[in-house]
């Protein structure tokens, strides 16, 4: 059976904590920002932080590739879009896209990550909880 992911909107506005002394977002804050956003993903889809603990595992980012297309200023509203693209043995990738209200690309990331056992301290296979919690719309759980 073939993967089919949920996409998640993740909205914000840009705080002043956001912002260097260029006047735009942090290049780290990024990385901030896109995290809240997956956070919120797995939260919404029922594998959040509180799930984590009790399961002992959860995801670990193995990878990042960001591209910082255009500025993003203060009080700017924000959408991130995130959306995984596949998951392959113990290995998913996912895009995250940071858009303007009008809908333009600002920002893209790229990731690849897993699923860690926070007792065995390694990568483990994705249970069907986890792809449930990334947005799989097929998934067997």
């Amino acid at each position: 059976m073939s993967q089919s992911w949920k996409t998640h909107h993740y909205t914000f506005t840009v705080r002043k904590e956001h912002i260097d002394s260029y006047g735009h977002v942090n290049n780290a804050t990024y990385l901030q920002l896109f995290e809240e956003a997956r956070w919120a993903m797995i939260e919404a889809n029922g594998y959040g932080f509180k799930k984590i603990h009790e399961l002992k595992i959860g995801p670990i980012i193995l990878e990042i590739h960001i591209k910082f297309i255009k500025e993003i200023l203060l009080g700017q509203i924000i959408q991130v879009e995130s959306q995984m693209t596949s998951y392959s043995g113990k290995v998913g990738e996912m895009l995250q896209q940071m858009k303007s209200e009008k809908g333009v690309v600002l920002c893209s990331a790229t990731m690849k990550f897993g699923l860690f056992d926070l007792q065995k301290r390694k990568l483990i296979e994705p249970t069907s909880k986890w792809l449930e919690g990334i947005g799989e719309l097929n998934s067997p759980a």
